[in-house]
């Protein structure tokens, strides 16, 4: 096996357990996913909690549909909502709703939390943490800021 695909199955066994602790975290505290709370997270960072959902759709990486979808059981515990535009019918919003705004708000301290303990000292430095950023970002991935 070749030393780029040895990597490449290492980076992705260690997404994959990255996930799950965090959906186990989200989901017992919170009752939501990784991928709800990232959704979430998105709109937060959004002006006025407001985005429009082929604006986000493109700021997470997904289509429409997926983000219909996940939108969908936000909406209905009532953490989002959808908003038409006054404008033009064609266009909607997805929009943090007050009760969204304050569970995103615990949502993040948990993922804060899980981020702090699953890179805890001694075994990560802070300059390891910063290389596994650089490292990431060339491999396309982005934080909180988009960036």
């Amino acid at each position: 096996m070749s030393d780029t695909l040895d990597a490449a199955l290492r980076l992705v066994r260690a997404q994959a357990a990255l996930v799950r602790r965090f959906d186990s975290r989200l989901s017992g505290l919170h009752g939501v996913s990784l991928a709800d709370f990232t959704l979430l997270l998105r709109l937060g960072q959004a002006p006025g909690g407001r985005m429009r959902r082929v604006d986000l759709a493109e700021a997470l990486g997904l289509t429409a549909s997926g983000v219909t979808r996940g939108l969908a059981p936000l909406e209905r515990i009532g953490l989002v909502t959808r908003e038409a535009d006054a404008r033009d019918a064609r266009v909607a919003y997805a929009s943090l709703t007050a009760t969204g705004r304050r569970r995103l708000t615990e949502m993040l301290a948990t993922a804060e939390e899980t981020a702090a303990e699953h890179f805890a000292a001694p075994a990560w430095s802070a300059e390891d943490i910063g290389l596994l950023s650089t490292l990431l970002t060339r491999l396309g991935g982005t934080g909180l800021s988009g960036r």
